[in-house]
């Protein structure tokens, strides 16, 4: 019994050596899958947490001088990593919908739900990161593979930068399109363009204006009110005054008569 303990711990450890990387290069859109189940080269992300940066000998001695990001993993029954959970291991949090990884069915629902620590151990099956420095030699098929971007850039700004626009060259001449081939055979493509998102258009401007003018317009309405209301009050207060005083003159008046 003891034996058979023995082996089933053994290759137990022997099985949860391997983990797999998946890098990504943010700058040229490729990502690839590294599998490691070297003990040396697994201390260097071993004990570390989201966000922490690596050095890039977990791959090879010859990308040492690359640093690898962390940003996230799975572990081996698919549980991912949470920033945050400072734990190695899987706990159940109470998730609501600003929390992250949890959808709600309904308005102010929440479910406790099984997520994976953010320190990286061994029971994690895929870790994910990027590229955070690059160094001299390339990774093939990672740092020397440019994918080419499916989607342009959609805020009015980032497609100015793009193409070093100033502000008075016109953004929507210069949206990336997306050509759609035709479902029927010989059909004409279609292309489809994103929506420019914080674009100011003389439309935009004139109903800022607007706003502007409807709310001094609001303020002078009621100041011309509160005016009036004060005037109103004014005058209800003289005229009471004046009949309180008409009328202690009057009842002094019937006094002096009545003792004349």
């Amino acid at each position: 019994l003891g034996l058979n303990i023995f082996l089933f711990f053994f290759f137990f450890s022997f099985c949860s050596v391997a983990m797999k990387f998946n890098i990504a290069d943010p700058h040229t859109g490729a990502q690839k899958l590294f599998e490691i189940d070297d003990d040396k080269r697994l201390r260097f992300v071993l004990d570390k947490r989201i966000s922490h940066e690596v050095n890039g000998a977990i791959i090879g001695d010859q990308f040492q001088d690359y640093t690898f990001k962390i940003t996230g993993g799975a572990d081996k029954q698919g549980f991912p990593m949470k920033q945050g959970i400072l734990v190695p291991d899987r706990v159940r949090l109470l998730l609501n919908e600003n929390s992250g990884g949890y959808r709600m069915a309904r308005t102010g629902e929440r479910k406790r739900r099984s997520v994976r620590g953010c320190i990286v151990s061994r029971d994690i099956s895929v870790c994910n990161m990027i590229i955070a420095k690059r160094g001299k030699e390339p990774i093939p098929d990672l740092t020397n593979k440019i994918l080419p971007r499916r989607l342009g850039p959609k805020r009015a700004n980032n497609i100015r930068k793009l193409f070093n626009l100033d502000k008075s060259d016109d953004v929507r001449m210069y949206v990336v399109r997306r050509e759609i081939p035709s479902k029927k055979e010989g059909g004409k493509p279609k292309s489809k363009a994103p929506k420019i998102q914080r674009l100011i258009t003389p439309e935009k401007l004139q109903r800022k204006r607007r706003r502007a003018s409807m709310i001094r317009k609001q303020r002078e309405h009621s100041k011309q009110q509160a005016a009036a209301y004060a005037a109103l009050l004014a005058q209800r207060q003289k005229e009471k005054r004046a009949a309180l005083l008409s009328k202690k003159s009057r009842a002094s008046q019937r006094k002096s008569e009545k003792k004349q």
